[in-house]
């Protein structure tokens, strides 16, 4: 026993003296830990100012019940519950039972409420015994932040995000994504907690030890209002298309400022979301979009020249024991390089490209590499698509590979790719680098400037540029482009039709194809270039590109110059829309004679449904659901209305 004891009062020196620190330190850890604060993330801004993503504060405010001495306890009790009670509506007796019983049972981390903003957050902390701090009143704070997106789903993915999963792997998509570790993400702080038990933990004061420090601003070159043209222009198309995903990239001429872009992909259940940044990220063969730089090659080569006769034979030509067809039913029969372009004729460009560099195929791909179309466009967003243009030596060339890269096959660009290249034909031969950013702040003040980057300062002679550019012009006006012509608004541009996964089996009885529409406007003096991109649309309803992807250009071309002027001066405001007068009387006529029987609005523009309902002579609700034009109203035309009946009209 003397032993035994002797043992025992040895191991309490140890572990008192000789392990001490050991077991102090080991028992610290174990009830008291330092938690990381997140700092607020800092925002990312439109090119006019607009919010685009921001981070929230949130709060959970919690009481510990047992902190409060029993004077103070009963003294704040009540007066606490009722101001808790008008806060939540719930009533006083339910906010005193449980606190109570909290006390009681010695919780000292009674939930409040969760999930609050800033301005509740101080409200809250001002509630009597709330008000005494953590020492006295038991208050307890925990802050969270919460990324919000005030466009919504509209440009996700590039706007993007910073995100890391259990295992500390990280996702970095967008512009949140690319800029989050060096601007956006601020610094931590910390704050320490101790083990209340039943595996909960609480702020051991009311104040962090070391503060968050916010990060700093981004503007962006984004602009919301072209984004949501662009958008909705987009999905509009896919819909009635039925098509499988689709692309937008608005991008302004001088500056290479992105003022758009928008991703969509069909879900299972038929609707749309930004799934993926197609537009950075998906490199595909570009079918007849390629045509113009093909030509452009050849007229910068002096291979030909605009009036060079083509013969495209009767629609069907071969080329090394393989057959290339044009759309056009008979063929065009000879016609000049420049109209080639004009009609999209792949026998035309295959020609041209077979008969210019078929001793020499090296000259055309070394032509390709000095416009830079076989590298990245090196953005600061991630997953940007690798171009591949293949040259003679790659597995992927053959006597055949020439012809098929003319008229856009064989070779693979991402619509951004693609696009930079026709606006550097829009700004007279100078290519400038895509840009997304132009300005970091910290509050009001500017910290870094981002200007624009010049990739080629003269693509081609002047001479080359202006014969592209008449023929662009022509493509609308009398091309296969022709359908998108308007006498009021002028844009250039070039269609493109490409089949999609045709080696796989099966493509003729399921025919897949990729349209695309890429150009600029106004064609004079251009402002904005743009390339539209679907994919998969249903060949029931069409499949070419002036048919899919046209009209989407159009659409927001004509939106963007009359929502958006790009012009200081106009001769005469006095012009004649045949098209826009007739609907306005046929509105305001409507007007006139639906005062309280219920009219025909589908097909309106939802503001003017809602501004024609919400005028008649008797008083009704309107129930708006979705945007754009009106599809159904949930009360039939000429049926007599109530007061205060409510009308469901459902938009898209």
């Amino acid at each position: 026993m003397f032993i035994f004891a002797l043992l025992v009062v040895f191991k309490l020196f140890s572990i008192q003296f000789i392990n001490g620190e050991k077991y102090r330190a080991l028992a610290e850890s174990r009830l008291v830990k330092q938690v990381v604060i997140p700092a607020n993330r800092g925002n990312v801004y439109s090119v006019g100012g607009n919010l685009l993503a921001t981070s929230i504060p949130k709060y959970d405010i919690r009481i510990d019940a047992v902190t409060p001495s029993a004077k103070t306890f009963e003294k704040y009790l009540k007066p606490l519950c009722d101001s808790l009670s008008k806060y939540s509506g719930k009533p006083s007796s339910y906010y005193q039972k449980n606190i109570r019983n909290a006390r009681a049972n010695k919780n000292r981390y009674y939930l409040l409420a969760r999930n609050i903003g800033y301005s509740d957050y101080l409200r809250l902390r001002n509630f009597p015994m709330l008000n005494l701090g953590a020492y006295k009143g038991g208050l307890i704070v925990e802050q969270t932040t919460k990324r919000e997106y005030p466009m919504g789903g509209i440009a996700h993915r590039s706007i993007g995000y910073e995100r890391f999963d259990e295992k500390g792997n990280v996702t970095r998509a967008g512009i949140d994504g690319a800029f989050g570790a060096k601007y956006l993400r601020g610094t931590d702080g910390k704050r320490l907690k101790q083990k209340i038990g039943k595996g909960e933990w609480k702020p051991m004061t009311d104040y962090n030890q070391v503060e968050p420090k916010d990060g700093y601003d981004i503007y962006t070159t984004i602009s919301t209002n072209i984004q949501d043209i662009a958008h909705h222009s987009l999905l509009q198309q896919l819909e009635y298309y039925e098509a499988d995903h689709g692309c937008v990239i608005v991008m302004e001429v001088k500056t290479g400022e992105i003022r758009a872009i928008s991703n969509l992909a069909k879900t299972s259940e038929g609707t749309y979301y930004e799934k993926r940044n197609y537009a950075v990220w998906e490199a595909l063969e570009p079918g007849s979009t390629f045509k113009t730089i093909a030509l452009m090659a050849a007229l910068e080569d002096k291979l030909v020249d605009t009036s060079t006769v083509v013969d495209t034979k009767n629609g069907k030509k071969y080329f090394y024991g393989r057959t290339i067809n044009d759309s056009h039913r008979g063929g065009f029969g000879e016609i000049s390089a420049a109209r080639a372009l004009e009609v999209s004729s792949n026998i035309g460009l295959a020609t041209i490209l077979d008969e210019g560099y078929k001793d020499n195929p090296e000259k055309f791909i070394n032509r390709l590499k000095d416009w830079k179309l076989n590298e990245p466009l090196g953005l600061p967003i991630s997953g940007e698509g690798t171009p591949d243009i293949p040259g003679p030596g790659h597995e992927k060339w053959s006597r055949n590979a020439l012809p098929s890269m003319a008229y856009g096959y064989n070779l693979e660009l991402t619509p951004l790719h693609t696009l930079t290249f026709y606006n550097a034909i829009a700004n007279d031969g100078v290519m400038v680098k895509p840009r997304f950013i132009r300005e970091v702040k910290e509050l009001n003040k500017s910290l870094e400037s981002f200007e624009g980057e010049i990739m080629n300062d003269k693509i081609c002679s002047d001479k080359t540029l202006k014969e592209v550019q008449d023929i662009l012009k022509h493509v609308v006006e009398r091309g296969t482009g022709s359908s998108l012509y308007s006498p009021y608004f002028s844009m250039a541009g070039k269609t493109g039709t490409a089949r999609s996964e045709y080696w796989m089996d099966g493509w003729k009885e399921n025919r897949r194809y990729v349209s695309s529409f890429a150009g600029y406007f106004p064609a004079e003096n251009p402002k904005y270039s743009c390339i539209v991109v679907i994919h998969k649309p249903s060949t029931k309803k069409g499949f070419y590109g002036a048919d899919v992807s046209g009209p989407v250009f159009k659409r927001i071309a004509q939106k963007i110059f009359t929502d958006t002027p790009i012009i200081d001066q106009v001769e005469s405001l006095e012009v004649n829309d045949l098209k826009v007068g007739s609907e306005y009387e046929s509105f305001f006529k409507l007007a006139q004679n639906h005062k309280t029987i219920m009219p025909d609005v589908t097909g309106l523009p939802l503001m003017d449904a809602i501004s024609l309902l919400e005028n008649m002579d008797i008083g009704v609700k309107v129930q708006v659901e979705g945007n754009g034009v009106v599809k159904s109203q949930s009360i039939g035309k000429g049926e007599k209305l109530k007061q205060n009946q409510t009308i469901i009209i459902k938009a898209s």
